[in-house]
C-alpha cells in the first residue's frame, strides 16, 4: 500500500515573533498546511494521508482540517517526534497500529511548509518508489556550494555539476527504512538532517527525482513573501 507522511512537527523558530507554527500561517487566506494535504487528497493513490503534528497543537490541526472541510476517513492527525525521524518512526507505528506492513508498503514523506509541490512530483515518487528503497526529491545546484569546516574558511569547493539540492517528498520501502534506523548507533543519530541519509550512511542507494525551484520550504518572514508572490502570480494567469 501506498501511504503519505505530512511532517508537521516543526515549531516554526525561525519565523520569528508569530503566534504558531509556520504550517499554520495563512498563505492566500488559508493554513499553509491545508494547501500542502489538499496535493495529496486529490491523489487517489494513498491509503492514508497521516498528519504528525507537536502534541500541544493536535487539536489545532484537526479543527483546521475540519474547518477546511478536510475532513476524510483516510486523513489522521498523530503527535510527531523530537525531531524529523522519530516523526516518521511515528507515523509508522500509527499505520502499524491500523494494519500489519507487507514488504512493499511505502511512504511518501512530505514537509508541510512546503505546499508548492506538483501532481508530477507525487507521482514520480510514488513510481520511483515502488521500484526503490528510498527516493529523494531534488533539483540542480543553482549556487556554487563552498564547504568551510572551520566556519571561517573555505575547505573545498565541490563541482555545482554534481551537487544538487534536497527538497521533499522523500519516498521509503517501510520495511527497510524500519531496519536501517533500528541498526543506527546514537551518534549516527545525531549527524541525521533528513531520512535519505539513514540509507546513504549504510551503503544504500537513494534514486533522485527532479524536483521544481518553486517547490520552495516556507520557514522564514522572506519564505512566506515568496510564497504569497507564488501564488498571486498563479492566480493572475
Amino acid at each position: 500500500m501506498i501511504y503519505a507522511g505530512i511532517l508537521a512537527g516543526g515549531k516554526g523558530t525561525r519565523m520569528g515573533n508569530v503566534p504558531m507554527p509556520k504550517q499554520f500561517l495563512l498563505l492566500n487566506d488559508k493554513p499553509i498546511i491545508v494547501h500542502t494535504v489538499e496535493k495529496f487528497i486529490l491523489n487517489n493513490k494513498f491509503e492514508k494521508i497521516i498528519i504528525a503534528t507537536p502534541r500541544e497543537w493536535l487539536n489545532h490541526t484537526k479543527d483546521i482540517l475540519k474547518k477546511y472541510r478536510i475532513d476524510f476517513p483516510k486523513v489522521t492527525v498523530v503527535e510527531g517526534g523530537t525531531d524529523r525521524n522519530e516523526t516518521i518512526m511515528n507515523i509508522i507505528a500509527f499505520i502499524e497500529t491500523t494494519q500489519a506492513l507487507t514488504s512493499e508498503d511505502i511512504i511518501i514523506t512530505h514537509d508541510a511548509v512546503r505546499p508548492f509541490l506538483t501532481h508530477r512530483i507525487i507521482e514520480e515518487n510514488i513510481e520511483q518508489g515502488l521500484a526503490h528503497s528510498a527516493v529523494d526529491t531534488v533539483i540542480d545546484a543553482i549556487d556554487t556550494i563552498v564547504e568551510s569546516r572551520d566556519n571561517e574558511f573555505i575547505s573545498s569547493i565541490p563541482r555545482r555539476d554534481i551537487m544538487y539540492q534536497g527538497q521533499t517528498p522523500q519516498t521509503f520501502n517501510i520495511s527497510k527504512l524500519k531496519e536501517l534506523y533500528y541498526q543506527l548507533s546514537e551518534q549516527e543519530k545525531k549527524i541525521l538532517t533528513d531520512a535519505c541519509k539513514i540509507f546513504s550512511i549504510k551503503g544504500e542507494a537513494v534514486k533522485l527525482v527532479q524536483g521544481e525551484v518553486f517547490n520552495i520550504k516556507v520557514t522564514t518572514p522572506y519564505d512566506l513573501n515568496v510564497a504569497n508572490a507564488i501564488i498571486k502570480g498563479s492566480l493572475d494567469r
